[in-house]
């Protein structure tokens, strides 16, 4: 009876943690963090009508890519407009439609599993049809650097004159093994990392939502343990919640991803700074005895 209680409770948890992941992922750029500068170019350029027939999103994972890549297919598509005229994403149907995956005229794509030169003339193919719903038909490409060389130049052509009813998204972690003659045609944005901070203070709010007692010590160790990326961190809330349940400490953290605490590294470097080699090397064995290294690892994040 006991394993079996133990298997509803992971499940249920598991269930709990992919319903958090949906209801605070970003479904407009006003949820968006970190990216201010992508938010403000692509609005303005939705808003003047100047809109570029490709968009490639870089940057390491969990900075939101698919998610803003998403966001901008709502916004294309956005038949409700506020006061001042801009998207109201919260009131239209079709970017409802998308945010639940059963849009028709927004297509995404996993490159990494349709990597042929067939994947791509397959898309050159149904470009020609008009959308059902939209004004746009928007192709999301995820992990478009994992397409193959001969694909990608089948796409050259229908990049450079798509017709007006198709625009294309690109995602990527690996811009560099993208054909520059691929790049020269979209509009590149550069995903930043998300500073500590600002993570941080997603993470509390989060943890204040769910009723989860999150530590401001434990939510700043999480965060730099995320280097940058917001899935990450989310991610790594979910397993201290799975681990500690409703409390979660500084130390909760430390024990469960193997991080070292702040106090330690700003002891160490205060002991390099007055050059007490002693004092430095006690404290790495007292906190780290047997891999000493992960205060080096650490000391990168402060």
């Amino acid at each position: 009876y006991g394993d079996h209680r133990d298997l509803h409770l992971s499940i249920r948890r598991q269930r709990q943690m992919c319903i958090r992941d949906r209801k605070y992922r970003p479904s407009n750029f006003q949820d968006l963090i970190g990216q201010e500068y992508l938010v403000e170019t692509i609005q303005k350029s939705i808003e003047q009508n100047k809109i570029p027939n490709a968009y490639i999103f870089t940057g390491i994972r969990g900075v939101g890519k698919t998610t803003t890549a998403r966001i901008v297919a709502k916004m294309l598509n956005c038949t409700v407009f506020d006061k001042n005229n801009n998207p109201d994403l919260s009131n239209c149907e079709q970017a409802k439609a998308i945010t639940e995956d059963r849009h028709p005229d927004v297509i995404e794509i996993d490159a990494a599993s349709n990597t042929s030169v067939e994947n791509a003339r397959e898309i050159i193919e149904n470009v020609k049809y008009n959308p059902v719903l939209g004004k746009y038909k928007v192709y999301i490409v995820d992990e478009v650097h994992m397409l193959s060389k001969s694909a990608f130049n089948a796409l050259l052509k229908t990049l450079e004159e798509p017709p007006e009813h198709v625009k294309f998204i690109f995602a990527t972690t690996e811009a560099t093994k993208i054909l520059p003659t691929i790049i020269s045609r979209c509009q590149r944005f550069d995903l930043r990392r998300i500073p500590t901070k600002v993570i941080a203070e997603q993470l509390s709010h989060i943890a204040s939502e769910e009723g989860i007692n999150l530590d401001p010590v434990a939510a700043t160790a999480i965060a730099k343990g995320a280097d940058g990326g917001m899935r990450d961190a989310q991610s790594m809330l979910d397993q201290l919640v799975a681990f500690c349940g409703e409390k979660i400490s500084e130390s909760d953290v430390l024990e469960v991803f193997g991080f070292t605490g702040i106090e330690t590294i700003t002891g160490l470097g205060s002991s390099i700074i007055q050059k007490d080699t002693v004092k430095a090397l006690s404290l790495i064995h007292i906190s780290e005895p047997t891999r000493p290294e992960r205060i080096a690892d650490a000391g990168v994040c402060v």
